[in-house]
């Protein structure tokens, strides 16, 4: 790891326990572009098809976007981002040089 990786400030993990946590943390400006607005529809989407005893897929709808908020707070997120990109325009001058 180079000392640019280890000088870069960690955020402190936000509390997303509940429905109220996480869209908090979207109206602050955390998650991807239209997280906020995809959030509710996929929960409103979630609760309307689920049953009173089988709320599995509300679940799933919270889980993922707590990742996405907890992904897009990590400082190493960008930086694999990039590499990606920088690998995929490589390979792809690589083979139009073919």
């Amino acid at each position: 790891m180079s000392a640019q990786h280890s000088e870069m400030p960690v955020p402190a993990p936000l509390p997303l326990r509940t429905i109220g946590d996480i869209r908090a943390a979207l109206r602050s400006g955390h998650g991807f572009p239209g997280d906020r607005e995809s959030f509710e529809a996929d929960l409103q989407y979630a609760l309307e098809t689920s049953t009173e005893t089988d709320l599995h897929a509300v679940a799933t709808v919270i889980v993922d976007y707590r990742g996405r908020i907890r992904l897009y707070q990590d400082p190493e997120f960008d930086i694999a981002v990039q590499e990606g990109v920088d690998l995929a325009t490589r390979l792809k001058q690589e083979d139009q040089d073919r």
